[in-house]
């Protein structure tokens, strides 16, 4: 019977043949085998190798498609725990102060974190990558000399290993993996890959704070070419200081911002500007704070930026501020200091010495606006300055002139006049127009005061407070150089003793006139108070008549009481202009 080709020769039920031997003995043989499962071994680990390879390069090229921080931050974290097979992972941020300002989780949900509580700062065994920042394995973390245990709620953790992450050089964080899946421990080939992941992920970091950098640096460039386009119109310094203030705090997500105005010689800040939370605005707007009480008054009378750690405490404010960081840039421009741009911000975010850097570029657009809207407000002095001059100088020289001609000319006429009657009306328009002419020299005292504040006005504002209190408005009379020659350490005193005097009118004197006259008249500055009341003693002076004697003996000058003809307190003070 013919055999199908291929078919196997049947077995007759001859002798069986073994395998050739290729010439080795059983002993060769034996080892040849050993040979090659550790060859198959090795192959394996190879391949291992390799694909762990893989997979830390693809961990490198997802840690680096993102330029967000925070998202940099969670992405090398999760790769480090699929990498050295971790159940947990973190990763702790070094604060300047050396202990943990962040902590990055992964393996841990939000529910257990709530329930851990408090994140750790970095002491214990955690604390030993921060004094000396080198690669750490060990197999029980329980059980190393400086574990000081774990929280309630926190998950058990026994295998652990830890790797520095560096930047330039510095230490930016460390890298925390703990209970290694499938083994007692994490291995040396799990040390050095979660090495080698950290060192791409310094580049990644690094990568993601510059790009940060150049968006803030772009978002304050834009506020500052926006301050400045509006600085090109028509400004007002307050305008000015809320606009810089508004857009200081949106660009740098502030929770508040402050400008504060420095007053040298009165040793103070005055807060001119505030943008922030509605609970605190009102509050600070117009406060005034004694600059020796501040943390920041060196920022101003040195001049430095500066960050404070707590904003809260860094001032006696008139209201509850947030609490949390807060930066600080001086405001200066022509070797005249101004003051301080405050940015604050919450117990929650942190505030960089880059983002001081850009602020106080920022600061120097203030200083742009302050110096602009005083050049403008210079200008527009000179005009009315000049306006008001030369008003003055017509009436003067042209109404004063051609009032007291008319005066003369009437006077001239009374010999003639034959009517005793019309020699009396002519007198009584002399003396109208001498009144008139009395009235238009103080009217042109007062143009040629400077505008704004002055002894005048403070008179003029002391009268009319006195009004409610007395309910009745007393006759206010200045005549002289009043605001010209009168000196600054003369002029709150003038102001006390007519406060004092209107004052002692309302609660003793009973009166329904007040006549109060300023005159200032040779070397000497005179105050008198006339009222139509009961009339006082002058022998019983006490209280704040005997103030009003001192502040006189003081300036070298003389105060008295005395009986007016017609009833009523006539109160005398005079001081002199000089000495």
């Amino acid at each position: 019977m013919s055999r199908v080709a291929g078919e196997p020769e049947a077995d007759h039920g001859g002798p069986q043949r073994d395998p050739p031997s290729l010439g080795l003995t059983p002993l060769s043989r034996i080892r040849l085998d050993e040979l090659l499962r550790e060859m198959l071994d090795r192959v394996g680990d190879v391949v291992a190798s390799r694909e762990r390879l893989r997979s830390l390069l693809n961990a490198v090229v997802v840690i680096g498609g993102d330029l967000e921080l925070r998202t940099v931050l969670q992405r090398i974290v999760a790769a480090a725990c699929g990498l050295a097979g971790a159940r947990y992972a973190a990763l702790g941020i070094v604060g300047s102060d050396r202990q943990l300002s962040d902590f990055i989780t992964h393996g841990i949900d939000e529910d257990l974190h709530a329930a851990i509580g408090e994140l750790p700062h970095g002491r214990g065994v955690l604390g030993l990558l921060i004094s000396d920042p080198s690669a750490v394995r060990m197999p029980d973390i329980t059980q190393h000399p400086r574990s000081h245990g774990f929280p309630p709620n926190h998950p058990p953790m026994h295998s652990f290993l830890g790797v520095p992450i560096r930047i330039r050089d510095q230490v930016f964080g460390n890298l925390y993996l703990s209970e290694k899946q499938g083994a007692a421990e994490f291995t040396e080939d799990d040390e050095e890959i979660v090495v080698a992941l950290a060192a791409a992920a310094g580049v990644a970091i690094d990568n993601a704070r510059l790009f940060a950098l150049a968006t803030r640096r772009e978002r304050w460039v834009t506020a500052a070419a926006e301050i400045t386009a509006a600085l090109l119109g028509k400004v007002r310094r307050s305008e000015a200081l809320h606009l810089i203030a508004r857009r200081a705090r949106e660009v740098a997500d502030a929770d508040l911002v402050m400008v504060l105005l420095y007053d040298d010689a009165a040793g103070q800040f005055t807060i001119e500007a505030v943008a922030g939370p509605g609970t605190v605005t009102p509050g600070l707007l117009g406060a005034v704070l004694a600059a020796a009480d501040t943390t920041f008054v060196d920022a101003v009378t040195r001049p430095q930026r500066m960050l404070l750690d707590d904003l809260r405490g860094s001032a006696p404010w008139p209201v509850p501020m947030p609490d949390g960081p807060a930066m600080v840039a001086p405001l200066g421009g022509s070797d005249v200091l101004h003051g301080v741009l405050i940015v604050g911000h919450g117990a929650e975010n942190d505030a960089r010495d880059d983002d001081v850097v850009l602020l106080s570029s920022f600061a120097d657009q203030a200083v742009l606006a302050l110096e602009r809207a005083q050049a403008q407000d210079e200008r527009e002095l000179l005009v009315v300055l000049a306006d008001r001059e030369r008003i003055a100088r017509d009436l003067h020289d042209v109404v004063i002139q051609r009032l007291f001609a008319t005066g003369m000319e009437l006077q001239s006429t009374v010999p003639h006049t034959t009517r005793p009657e019309v020699a009396k009306r002519i007198n009584h328009a002399v003396d109208a127009l001498d009144e008139t002419i009395r009235d238009i020299r103080r009217s042109i005292f007062e143009l040629r005061t400077p505008v704004g504040a002055s002894l005048r006005t403070e008179l003029h504002d002391i009268v009319e407070a006195a009004t409610e209190v007395l309910g009745f408005r007393p006759v206010l009379d200045t005549s002289g150089p009043v605001d010209s020659a009168v000196p600054d350490d003369v002029v709150p005193q003038i102001v006390a003793v007519l406060r004092e005097a209107l004052a002692n009118v309302a609660r003793h004197a009973k009166a329904s006139t007040v006549r109060v006259t300023v005159r200032a008249a040779g070397d000497q500055i005179t105050v008198i108070v006339e009222d139509n009341g009961v009339g006082t003693d002058p022998a019983l002076a006490r209280g704040g008549l005997v103030n009003l004697q001192d502040r006189a003996s003081d300036l070298g000058g003389t105060f008295e009481v005395r009986r007016g003809e017609g009833g009523g307190t006539v109160l005398h003070w005079r001081v002199p202009l000089t000495g």
